[in-house]
């Protein structure tokens, strides 16, 4: 797969976005189409973080990957299950989201 990192990087997020949701839905991987999703999901999401380790640093694709995986997990969670953030959530995740774009603007990390 020739794909460039950061869309690798995206995709990964997407599939893992996924797979959490339908961990839930999983009911401890007592239903069967979801607990496929969730399996799927990660086998996918970590196959493309491994392309996506090939070109950039392990600390800014973790970061990126989970700060924006956490991100959008709180989204869903708010939509699907009605799991509102309140202001110390909504706090946190602004510090998830700055860190995220502190790395990526001012690290100087290399992937070797």
């Amino acid at each position: 797969m020739n794909l460039p990192p950061y869309l690798l990087l995206a995709c990964a997020i997407v599939a893992e976005v996924i797979a959490t949701s339908a961990l839930r839905a999983s009911d401890g991987f007592s239903r069967l189409l979801p607990t496929l999703v969730v399996t799927v999901g990660y086998g996918i999401s970590f196959y493309c973080l491994s392309l996506t380790l090939k070109s950039l640093p392990v600390g800014i694709v973790y970061a990126i990957w989970s700060g924006v995986g956490i991100v959008l997990i709180t989204l869903v969670a708010a939509v699907l299950y009605r799991q509102i953030p309140d202001l110390p959530a909504l706090i946190g995740l602004g510090l998830i989201i700055a860190g995220v774009v502190v790395l990526n603007l001012y690290s100087t990390m290399k992937a070797h």
